[in-house]
């Protein structure tokens, strides 16, 4: 049996004779580039944030309310999250041609989104605990003067989710700034579309988490005005801490599904994405390859960006002909696979 070994770009000592025939073939390993704009539009929410956040636990203290307080004090972590964020994106852009990322620094992103889902965690804890105390021990709420602030912070944060959501309009959705010169010619009949609608495959998560922290701020404002203002119309003082609780609830069911997404990313959990059956079909089916007997043997498939995957294959066969280059060109139809490594091994009909 034999095996020839090869990259679809040349970039180590290792590479097959017929790749480091091709020099234009090497590449850099950057495969996603940060974005300016959310960069930015996070350090505006950020100084926003900070700024509300003080008049809000100001307010609340000198006014008794629950709600009020704890819309600020975790107005306080959305702070600090949403500079997590910040921070995620300038990592991200100067480390991006630092040879040391093997495979460029976009994870960087989703760790700062899986990080601020973390505070989340830890914001809605606070808040539960903060709802429980008020209500074991209540204290007389200053009603109109509370509402006033919680309405100016409601306006804050829709002006901060519009900065995010204006921020996010600048995303490329569907390119990967990554030239292909293989031809598409192998025969594939049906169309191989790239948006395979995954959830969050499009987002940028790390501007998605911070976007969710203006959001659970919008949220537990709204609620604090509605128990604000039944406890002055009506005395339910007791609603104030229960919209508390309620919007931790809240707050922690957008944490959960943002630590679900980020963290799968993180843990390289890829193979149940559509493109890997997509790769077995395209290498295994067809007449020519069942007549050969091919077939992948081992498949490795993990995202490098956005929507950029990297993949590592060896492939049995029988036939002669089939080289790693010929797998690339069949695969180039998959412009999400930006970084590939093939291996054959041709087995002798006996």
């Amino acid at each position: 049996m034999s095996s020839d070994h090869a990259h679809p770009h040349a970039h180590g000592a290792h590479a097959c004779q017929a790749d480091h025939a091709h020099p234009e073939l090497s590449h850099h390993h950057v495969f996603h580039q940060p974005s300016e704009a959310a960069e930015q539009g996070t350090r505006l929410v950020v100084w926003i944030t900070l700024a509300m956040m003080v008049i809000e636990i100001t307010a609340g203290w000198l006014s008794h309310s629950m709600a009020l307080l704890a819309d600020g004090w975790h107005m306080s972590s959305h702070a600090v999250a949403i500079g997590l964020s910040a921070l995620a994106y300038a990592a991200s852009r100067r480390y991006a041609h630092d040879a040391r990322f093997t495979f460029g620094t976009w994870k960087v992103e989703i760790l700062g989104g899986f990080a601020s889902a973390l505070m989340l965690m830890g914001v809605a804890a606070t808040m539960v605990w903060g709802s429980v105390d008020r209500l074991l021990h209540p204290e007389a709420i200053a009603h109109q003067e509370a509402v006033v602030v919680a309405v100016i912070g409601l306006v804050v944060n829709a002006v901060c989710a519009l900065i995010l959501m204006r921020a996010g309009g600048g995303h490329d959705h569907h390119g990967h700034g990554h030239s292909h010169g293989h031809g598409h010619e192998h025969g594939h009949a049906h169309d191989h579309g790239h948006h395979h609608g995954q959830e969050g495959e499009h987002r940028d998560l790390n501007l998605h988490s911070a976007y969710i922290h203006v959001l659970a701020d919008a949220a537990t404002s709204v609620l604090a005005i509605v128990a604000l203002v039944a406890g002055w119309v009506w005395g339910w003082d007791w609603l104030d801490p229960v919209t508390g609780l309620v919007g931790a609830a809240l707050v922690a069911s957008w944490a959960v599904g943002l630590l679900k997404e980020t963290g799968l990313i993180l843990l390289d959990r890829e193979m149940d994405h559509p493109v890997v059956d997509e790769i077995r079909e395209v290498i295994e089916q067809g007449a020519e390859a069942e007549a050969h007997g091919t077939r992948i043997t081992d498949l490795h498939v993990w995202r490098v960006g956005k929507l950029a995957y990297s993949c590592a294959m060896t492939v049995v066969t029988r036939d002669e002909a089939l080289s790693p280059a010929l797998v690339r060109q069949r695969l180039a139809i998959h412009e999400e696979i930006v970084h590939l490594t093939v291996e054959v091994h041709h087995r002798h009909a006996h």
